[in-house]
């Protein structure tokens, strides 16, 4: 079954600015670094992003069109934002360009798109809970994975474009140092975010896919 995830992806709308698809461009080479395929096994495959809407799969009686639908009135309404001063950074054992202290508006607006599209989420599986381990949650993460479907989301949301999957001890060093030396022309700068993307993974396993590009308001305008 198609699951669907609404992404924050820098450089996927045409308009972007050039420092999104430089960004964008940097990330896609770091991802085809031969001495890195072993850690960005899961990176790749869900591609480039910062996650706004976990993936799920559609409730009965919901389609495709009416996602895509609501993510263009979504949008349409919205101004962009600005992903500032990223840098590479460890979270929680992988590494990923983590955005320097905002505004509050990228949580805002991550927190308006769990909102908008809770309607969409067919309920979680028992498999689903299974495979997030629940038992390892802490009792707030448990309690927004029963609500939502996903642990980190609202007070535990934390804006990230993932560069790697977890990464053994005995390789962070190399890895920090290569990630410092591949970004180091993107360290710091700020990056317009100007559209929503929704994302696709067309069967179990499979790798996600751009589905479509959704701009914000004023991208529309400047398109124009």
């Amino acid at each position: 079954m198609r699951r669907y995830a609404v992404y924050a992806v820098p450089g996927a709308h045409d308009a972007d600015a050039a420092e999104a698809h430089r960004l964008r461009a940097a990330v896609e080479a770091w991802y085809a670094r031969d001495e890195l395929q072993g850690l960005t096994t899961d990176a790749r495959r869900y591609g480039f992003h910062a996650t706004l809407r976990s993936p799920i799969r559609l409730a009965d009686g919901r389609t495709e069109d009416e996602l895509r639908a609501a993510a263009d009135a979504f949008a349409a309404a919205r101004p962009p934002v600005v992903i500032p001063g990223l840098r590479a950074a460890p979270i929680d054992g992988f590494r990923a360009l983590l955005p320097a202290p905002d505004d509050g508006a990228l949580d805002t607006l991550a927190a308006a798109v769990l909102a908008e599209f809770e309607d969409f989420r067919a309920p979680i599986s028992d498999a689903d809970v299974r495979r997030r381990r629940p038992e390892r949650l802490t009792p707030r993460q448990r309690e927004l994975f029963e609500q939502w479907g996903y642990p980190y989301v609202l007070d535990e949301f934390r804006f990230h474009l993932t560069l790697t999957d977890p990464v053994p001890a005995e390789r962070a060093a190399e890895v920090d140092a290569a990630l410092e030396e591949h970004f180091a022309g993107l360290t710091g700068i700020d990056v317009p975010l100007t559209a929503v993307v929704i994302s696709v993974e067309p069967e179990p396993g499979a790798p996600f896919e751009v589905l479509s590009v959704h701009p914000f308001a004023e991208s529309i305008l400047e398109t124009v």
